[in-house]
């Protein structure tokens, strides 16, 4: 909780220059064997937990015949919208458990990238994946921290704006921002 009031109390100050880290869970995420990581357009919306949703709608792949859409080359649409997405939440734990340690080390790169892409920029026509304070952008509630798809420029975000929301992203990305408001009551009921 002092972590959010901190966070708030920043981001009132100094807004477009607080942010948290949502790259760790999908950095060169392969998709399968036969589909190479996506190049560009993946987004981890919402959470860091278990109810994240990497949505590859947007997300494209560099392949012999150029720059495609994911989606075109993985038509197993059961294999996205369960095996992998089941992958990347649960990626964090699986490593520990594995490990009988955190990925300090993987941490420490996408924290790296984080800051690079927040203070460098992103690429024009791209964007990354940052946990923001929420501006309702997307129907997702004010006033949670929620990780949106963000472009950067000069030390500043700001989500990109229009995407298109299938109703399946729309029922996971709901999903996790019901995740974040209730650890955001647990957290103001343990502290009153």
């Amino acid at each position: 909780m002092q972590e959010y009031k901190t966070f708030k109390a920043t981001y009132q100050v100094v807004p477009k220059r607080t942010g948290s880290l949502a790259k760790l869970n999908i950095e060169n995420e392969k998709l399968r064997e036969d589909v190479p990581a996506p190049d560009k357009y993946i987004t981890l919306m919402g959470n860091h937990s278990s109810t994240q949703y990497p949505d590859v709608n947007h997300a494209t792949v560099t392949t012999t015949n150029g720059e495609r859409p994911v989606k075109e080359l993985d038509t197993d649409n059961h294999w996205l919208k369960n095996e992998f997405i089941n992958t990347v939440q649960q990626r964090g734990a699986a490593i520990i458990k594995a490990r009988k340690a955190s990925s300090a080390l993987s941490a420490a790169s996408a924290a790296c990238d984080h800051m690079r892409d927040w203070v460098l920029g992103t690429p024009k026509g791209t964007w990354v994946s940052m946990g923001v304070y929420s501006d309702g952008s997307y129907g997702i509630p004010k006033d949670i921290i929620y990780s949106f798809p963000v472009k950067c420029e000069k030390g500043k975000w700001s989500i990109v704006k229009g995407l298109k929301i299938d109703e399946f992203s729309r029922e996971k990305m709901d999903a996790t921002a019901k995740d974040l408001i209730d650890e955001k009551e647990v957290t103001h009921s343990c502290l009153n």
